[in-house]
Formats: C-alpha cells, structure tokens, sequence
C-alpha cells in the first residue's frame, strides 16, 4: 500500500485528464455508494461536520474518504476541509492507496464542476466569476480554464482584501484577474459564474442572470445552506452531478423541491449527460443552472485516475 501526500495529488491530478477520469465513471457508474454525515454543534451556532464517504464499483475498486469540514480552521491558519482517502482492491479487498483527502476533494470538486460547464457553458465562455476566495477558487480558475477559453476573471468575497490578493495571486500572462466591488455587477457580467461559500442565505439574485450564462453552485453542501435564490432555479435549466448527493441534501435543490417550484423530472444529472441519455446545453440563449453536491462516486473516480497515474 502507497501513501499519496498532498503534494504528489496535486502534481498527478492534472485539471483536463481528471475531467476525462470523472466523465468515464459516470458513464460506467457505480454500484454502491453511501453518505454519512455527522455534526459537532458549537456554542456560537456554528458546527463542525466530519463526513463518511464510500462507494463501490464491483471488481473494480471500493474506497472511502474520511473528511472534516471545519469552518473555524481559517482563524487558526489551517484549511477548512481535511481528511484521509483509502482505496482499496475491488478482487482481493486489499488496501492500495491512502491519498491525502484535502487534495483529492480540491481536485476532484472543481473538475467535477468542470466536467459540467464542458456540458453546459457556451463553447465560446470566456469570462469567469468565482464567488469566494478560499482554497478551491485558485482550482475552480484553472479547472474551467481546462475545459473553456478563459482570458478574464473576476473574483467577489466578502473581505474585499481576500479577493484582491487572490487575483494578484491568479494573474498571469493570457489571463486578466480582477476582484469585483459589486457582485450584482459582477455576475451581470460573467458568462461563468462560480459559487465556493458556505453561505445560508442566497447570494445570487435570479433578476441578475441574463441569457447564455452557465451558473456553477460548488458550495453550500447541506440542506439549509443556498446560494442562489428561487428566481435563479426557475429561470435556469437545471442540472446535478447525482439524484442521491443532491436531491435531499443540497438546500440550492431540496428547498425549491419541498415547496413545490420543481420537480424531479425537472432535472438532469451528469450520469445521463455523460450517457447521452439527455442533453446538455440546447441554446446559446439559456441559462444553465449546475449544483454539485460531491459524494464518495467521484472521490473514487479521482482516486482511480490517480492511480492509473503513478
């Protein structure tokens, strides 16, 4: 069995090939998979989540990540998402690889997003807002440069010094980082707009997207968690990485869901995308809607095409 540390992850998961990875396995599938999600509550309201994540492809692999979800870790200089991945051998059950779980998620989290706008985004999509400034903004910019023609990028945080030193940091030759003042603004003039918040309460307003734009919902990951706002669900074709990761889980879905605003048939996840089952962007007239709500099938896919890569 091989240790996979941060470094090494990073170095191997490059953005386009692990793409490719995630589109294969939606199109094999898997055959188990699982979610457990236990919760630490904290005398200032916040909570702290610690996440079990396996799943199964028979023959093949299994595997399992072992993530923490520590919010209040960015006071202390820490990450707020770390963790540990095991891969296991799918005919023996023997151990392979233990992979460093805070690299793997970073990749695999906006590759996935990225495999999605490749579906969804017009052809030509050029500039990119990310809402947010942590740890996944500098690969959310790098993830979707893979897959479309990036040249400008705005950033938007609530700490405007955070976005202004993330774009000084992302600017480079061919590529033109700015931090957004407005965020209105902003996402009026985005044709690519990434959310990576942990927010409760919509920050994207519905009234601001215009036609052709493809909006990318990474974060807020449990069910009372939104980012965009019931006016964006039902101007948009809506879109998910998978039924079960979402469908209940993922308050940007399952809100609008229980009060009746969609429906199930209403939606199209990446396994019928990458099956040809349904289609991706019909239009370069609508708006595209994609919320990812992560799972143990895509942490295997990566883990998988890490491996193929040692």
């Amino acid at each position: 069995m091989r240790h996979i540390d941060a470094e090494t992850t990073h170095r191997l998961l490059d953005y386009r090939g692990l793409v490719e990875g995630l589109r294969e396995m939606y199109r094999r599938g898997v055959d188990l998979t699982d979610r457990q999600v236990l919760h630490q509550k904290l005398p200032d309201g916040s909570q702290n989540d610690w996440l079990l994540l396996p799943a199964w492809q028979f023959g093949r692999h299994q595997g399992i990540k072992l993530v923490s979800v520590f919010p209040g870790n960015a006071k202390k200089g820490l990450a707020s998402v770390l963790g540990l991945y095991v891969l296991f051998d799918g005919e023996t059950g023997a151990p392979v690889l233990t992979v460093d779980g805070a690299a793997l998620t970073l990749r695999k989290t906006v590759c996935n997003s990225a495999l999605a706008v490749d579906y969804c985004a017009r052809a030509d999509a050029r500039k990119l807002l990310v809402v947010g400034a942590g740890n996944l903004a500098p690969h959310v910019v790098q993830a979707h440069s893979a897959v479309r023609p990036i040249a400008d990028v705005m950033i938007w945080n609530r700490t405007p010094a955070k976005a202004e030193a993330l774009a000084r940091h992302l600017a480079r030759p061919g590529l033109v980082v700015g931090a957004a003042a407005e965020l209105e603004a902003a996402v009026r003039w985005a044709d690519i707009v990434t959310t990576v918040t942990m927010s409760k309460e919509p920050l994207i307003r519905g009234e601001w997207l215009r036609p052709g734009q493809h909006l990318d919902l990474i974060g807020a990951f449990r069910p009372d968690m939104r980012e965009a706002d019931d006016t964006a669900v039902k101007r948009a074709r809506l879109f998910i990485d998978a039924r079960f990761t979402v469908l209940d889980d993922c308050g940007d879905i399952s809100q609008p869901l229980d009060a009746g605003l969609i429906k199930d048939a209403d939606i199209t996840d990446l396994f019928q995308l990458a099956r040809g089952e349904r289609p991706g962007r019909r239009s370069d007239a609508e708006i595209t809607f994609f919320k990812s709500g992560g799972g143990g099938h895509e942490d295997l896919a990566t883990a998988q095409y890490l491996l193929s890569r040692l």
